[in-house]
């Protein structure tokens, strides 16, 4: 038994809405009843609360709780005016909030195709689950974690993994949160990527990570791709849609739900959800969410 976990402030609750009937369509309706939702919040207004719970209810979950919760006093946003520091709530998700053996956490700008609960069937008790960031592959050899492999050379050309989905036993969060309270401390210096590299850092020192199949954590490339070029240089795949991905992931500022967003083949899929989701939010007469998803219907 598992439970999703998820981070949301106002900004994201739309996009928070659509993870979780996404996360509810990838698993059948008898595993739906026996996985829990867990959202951790900064700003949220009770009412968005309400709705959260409501929706995830009405698409199946078994059990749903949310609490408000700060970030480490220490939290640090270098880059992304779109990133708020709700991001760094992932750090404090607590065993005794998850009532779980295990929690993955979900980024909320995310399309789920199917079940995320493979990668915990051979997850070690000590390590953390993630998946090799497609951008930001190897540590030294991308802008990640800044002169982090010029004063410490044996970690250049290690994996370094995107935080935007994650899978661990609930017995190992306390050891993730001060592992993030520590990165922030002794390296602060090499944060670039806010709290991932955070996470990146405590994960080289403690030697924490478990790889993940990338199909859990596929990045969608194409709105790249109509920017420019870079992209080809950096991502070792073919740039199309991944028909094998379980997770979809819309790394960056240009984001599925607003209407200014390139219409991609992943970003239409991923619409088609929104939609979906509107729709359980009319039916629950909530009122001015639907502006949350920039113009989309």
């Amino acid at each position: 038994m598992h439970a999703f976990g998820l981070c949301v402030d106002e900004r994201y609750l739309v996009p928070a809405l659509t993870a979780i009937t996404s996360l509810a369509d990838g698993i059948g309706p008898a595993t739906r009843r026996t996985t829990a939702v867990r959202v951790l919040a900064l700003d949220l207004a009770p009412a968005h609360a309400c709705l959260l719970a409501a929706i995830a209810k009405r698409v199946g979950f078994g059990s749903f709780d949310l609490r408000w919760a700060r970030p480490a006093a220490r939290a640090l946003l270098v880059e992304g005016d779109y990133i708020s520091v709700t991001t760094y709530l992932r750090f404090q998700f607590t065993p005794q909030f998850v009532r779980r053996p295990y929690l993955i956490y979900v980024d909320s700008d995310v399309l789920v195709r199917g079940d995320l609960s493979q990668p915990l069937d051979r997850l070690p008790a000590d390590r953390v689950g993630a998946v090799r960031d497609e951008f930001n592959p190897s540590v030294g050899e991308c802008p990640a974690l800044p002169g982090l492999a010029d004063r410490f050379p044996s970690v250049r050309g290690r994996p370094y993994y995107n935080a935007g989905v994650l899978w661990m036993h609930t017995a190992t969060m306390n050891r993730v949160r001060s592992g993030a309270k520590w990165a922030l401390t002794a390296g602060r210096r090499h944060i670039l990527h806010n709290d991932q590299d955070a996470l990146n850092l405590w994960l080289l020192a403690a030697r924490a990570a478990h790889p993940v199949d990338p199909a859990f954590n596929r990045f969608e490339v194409a709105r790249f791709l109509q920017r420019g070029d870079w992209v080809r240089r950096v991502v070792d795949r073919p740039l199309r849609a991944d028909p094998r991905a379980r997770l979809v992931h819309f790394v960056g500022p240009e984001k599925p739900w607003r209407s200014d967003c390139p219409a991609t083949e992943e970003v239409r899929e991923y619409r088609v959800h929104l939609r979906a989701t509107l729709r359980h939010v009319r039916r629950l007469g909530a009122v001015g969410v639907e502006s949350g998803a920039g113009g989309m219907r």
